[in-house]
């Protein structure tokens, strides 16, 4: 883990150098932020599908980038099937401009790939190649959502390490617990990440979302220098299941439930939380378009 975090930290320190020697930067225009989980099952995906959704009714352009490069499953939930993925781009085939497709209201998704395990770590060459294309995308956006595959894995850190904010999505289950702080201790004693958001999905009532809040602050604030920011909760809900099943998002599906109201709060809180302007030392520079990087104008 330490050579893997040692090979990752000088791959983007190279990248760092080679914009900030030619690059000045500004206030950032574009909100990117990764939503991240140490367990899977804990609903990650639904709540990226959601909070995009409810973005993009709000107006916002949003951009999903699925980051779960062997078991892809935002283009599933969403009830899309993207005739490319990122696998295509890795591979040379195709542009980022190609992946990319459109979902419901208009949001943008670049979908990965399933069941392929050559892109689950990648290495610095393909990083950069990501970051160029990302960065020379004519669209602008909003709102760049990151959904994470589960866990601590290189692709993981990497994706965490690139937000602006890293948003961290947890059950009231003692494992999801557990899990949800070996991955912010990872970012945290490895990569310097000092600051995350928090979400609690399928929670009994809000008092069980606030005692998870309030474990994790506790353990964290006795062995970890970190910030915890809790942006609130989702009830669980049967009908998730039935959302699934029929590959659309609770907000359109059940726009009256309780759940549903749910997402929409915490879409307008994840928004509305303070935005994360200093870079960290490691990939905090990149996408120069989406942080307003960049040369100016003559």
């Amino acid at each position: 883990m330490i050579g893997a975090a040692m090979d990752q930290a000088g791959t983007l320190r190279n990248m760092r150098d080679q914009l900030e020697s030619s690059a000045e930067l500004h206030m950032p225009m574009t909100r990117v932020l990764s939503i991240t989980s140490g367990k899977g099952g804990v609903g990650k995906t639904a709540v990226v599908s959601n909070v995009a959704v409810a973005l993009a009714r709000q107006g916002k352009k949003v951009l999903i980038i699925d980051a779960d490069l062997g078991l892809a499953n935002v283009d599933v939930v969403l009830g899309i099937s993207p005739p490319y993925n990122l696998n295509h781009f890795f591979n040379g085939e195709r542009t980022l401009a190609e992946v990319m497709v459109e979902g419901p209201h208009g949001l943008k998704i670049l979908p990965a790939g399933s069941g392929v395990q050559q892109y689950t770590r990648l290495d610095g060459q393909l990083k950069m190649r990501l970051i160029e294309s990302l960065d020379a995308l004519e669209e602008s956006f909003d709102v760049v959502l990151i959904d994470t595959e589960a866990g601590i894995s290189d692709n993981v850190t990497y994706f965490n390490v690139a937000a602006q904010d890293i948003l961290v999505v947890t059950t009231p289950e003692p494992t999801a617990i557990t899990d949800a702080y070996a991955l912010m201790k990872l970012l945290s004693t490895q990569y310097h990440q000092k600051r995350f958001l928090l979400a609690v999905n399928s929670v009994r009532n809000a008092d069980e979302g606030l005692d998870v809040f309030e474990k994790l602050t506790m353990v964290s604030g006795r062995y970890l220098d970190i910030f915890l920011d809790y942006l609130g909760c989702i009830p669980f809900d049967k009908k998730m299941h039935e959302s699934v099943r029929q590959q659309k998002v609770m907000i359109d599906l059940y726009p009256e439930h309780k759940i549903s109201k749910s997402f929409l709060e915490l879409a307008d809180n994840l928004v509305g939380a303070p935005m994360n302007n200093q870079a960290q030392g490691t990939l905090q520079f990149f996408w120069k378009q989406f942080l307003g990087v960049g040369t100016e104008a003559s």
